[in-house]
Parts: C-alpha cells; structure tokens; sequence
C-alpha cells in the first residue's frame, strides 16, 4: 500500500496537472485490476492454507469481492461531496489531485481505527444487532431523505480551522500553510482538505459496519477497504462530470445498507451463522445496477428556462 501510494504521488503525479478522463480511465482500469489481482491472490493463498477445505477458499474469495463491491458502492457518495466542495472552494484542477492523494492517505489510517475498533466490539452479540438497526435506519433514510444542497462554510471543522489559525484569500501555489509577515496561514486549500478528511470520517461510519456485514475476518475488512479507497481518486476524475446523471444511485446505496443491515440483525443467523457470499454479491449487484440502468435510461428532467 505505502509503496502503491510513494509511486502514485512521487512519480506518476509528481508534478501537479488537470487528470484527464483518458488518464483518469486508465487508472481506474488499473486500480480495479491490482483489486482482482489481490482478490485472486488471496483466493490461491488460502487454498493452499486449507487443501483439504476448498470451500473456506470460495467463501473468503467472494467475501473480499462482495466486500471491495460494497465499499466501492458507498464511495461514490464520497465522489458527490468531493465535486461539491471543489466548486465551492474553486480549486482549481491541478491540485485536486494532490487534495485527494493526502485525503485518501488519512481515510486508510481512521478506517484502519475504526475496523480495529469494530473487530473488538462486533465479539459482543448486541453490538452486531446495534450496527444491523443503524444501518438498516441509514439505508431508508438514504434512499428516502430529499435532497439538499451542502454548505461548507458553516461546516464545524472549517469554522474550527478558522479559529485556530488565520486563512488567506487567495492560493498559494499547491502550498497548504503558507508564512505571511512570520505568521503561519492556512491557504483555502487545507481547509478542503479539512472537509475532504471529515467527510470521509462520517461515510466510514457507515460503509465499515456495511462490510462487516459481509465478513468478519478483519484482514479482509481492511484490504477491501483499501483498494476501495485507493481507487477513489482516479474513479473521481472519470465520474464527476456525470455524477449528477445517477440520480437514482442514492436509492440503490440505501437498499444496499437495508440489505447489509438485515444480514446483522436476522440473515445470517437464519443460514446458520453466515449467509451465502455468492446470494449477497448477486443481491447487492442487482440492487445497484437497477437504478444506475433507470437514470440512464430515464435521465432527469431539467427546467427549460422562460
């Protein structure tokens, strides 16, 4: 991960530049790739662990794609707020890259606390009921909630931020502090990054009791979880000009986090102990790609202006 990331930063983007949807594109081929790579690689390795038990192969093999699908899922929520708060803050698209790289370095390490954290409360029966009903109430109130516009300015981190250290009216190059008068200021591009972090912090609150839904084998929590996340970026510079033509999206998320939220409370205990891997990517792919094929095949009306 940490040699993934060195190269990403400090050779392919060393320099700071507009990510075209040709490259975005490319990386995000790749990205999906090193996914199945891993996927498969782990598929072999426990294999050769359990010989005589080729079927725990199978079931951690699709626990990691169901896992790396959901995680991918929830993500695109991410894509949402990100398109939102870069056109607020007018960053301009050579350094939104460089945002995304240190936000997606900070969300590995809260989704690395908060799994560990899960992994140590999920032994407790009632807190897996607890996550189950959490996730159960997020998913209709995703799916059902109207839609509203975000307001960064009135975000508590930004207005935190602002209390803590002065911010300048203008960019610094790709600088987040920069010294004026031998006083340190925050450019406006920390306080993005300040949202980008937060942002992230809330959409873990969700999508990491969403996996362990799935599986509760932390290894497999975590590594679906990071190549989810590091594929983030590049799936955010091929899908934010069109973000807005899934306006049927968020009602597939919510009935994903129902789906994954029943399997905590009720599914898994009613297969005896663990629902099929093989039912939940079928049942999480038809969830998704039902709304995704209707807002393509019924786009959004705009207003026609008098």
């Amino acid at each position: 991960m940490l040699v993934l990331l060195a190269l990403d930063l400090g050779v392919f983007h060393r320099h700071a530049h507009a990510v075209s949807i040709r490259e975005a594109t490319v990386w995000t081929v790749v990205w999906i790739a090193l996914a199945l790579a891993f996927n498969y690689s782990f598929y072999r390795y426990a294999l050769a662990q359990f010989p005589e038990n080729p079927s725990v192969a199978s079931r951690v093999g699709l626990e990691f794609l169901t896992g790396y699908v959901v995680e991918k899922t929830l993500s695109l929520d991410n894509i949402f707020v990100f398109v939102v708060i870069f056109g607020f803050f007018a960053v301009p698209a050579q350094y939104q890259h460089r945002i995304l790289f240190y936000g997606v370095a900070g969300a590995l390490v809260f989704r690395a606390i908060f799994i560990a954290l899960g992994a140590a409360l999920l032994d407790y029966a009632w807190v897996m009921l607890l996550f189950g009903i959490f996730l159960i109430l997020t998913g209709i109130k995703v799916a059902l909630a109207p839609d509203r516009p975000l307001q960064p300015d009135k975000n508590p981190v930004i207005r935190l931020l602002r209390r803590v250290l002065p911010v300048t009216d203008s960019l610094h190059g790709g600088r987040f502090l920069v010294r004026i008068g031998g006083v340190l200021h925050a450019t406006p591009l920390l306080l993005v990054l300040a949202l980008v972090e937060f942002s992230d912090i809330l959409f873990a609150v969700d999508s990491v009791p969403a996996i362990f839904a799935i599986t509760k084998e932390p290894l497999i929590v975590f590594t679906s979880n990071v190549f989810a996340i590091l594929g983030l970026r590049s799936l955010y510079f091929l899908l934010a000009g069109a973000v807005g033509r899934f306006y049927l999206l968020k009602y597939g998320v919510g009935a994903v986090l129902v789906f994954v939220g029943l399997k905590m409370v009720w599914l898994n205990e009613a297969f005896e102990g663990h629902f099929p891997p093989g039912w939940s990517l079928g049942i999480i792919l038809v969830l998704l790609g039902a709304p995704i094929a209707a807002s393509l095949a019924f786009p959004r009306r705009t207003a026609v202006p008098s």
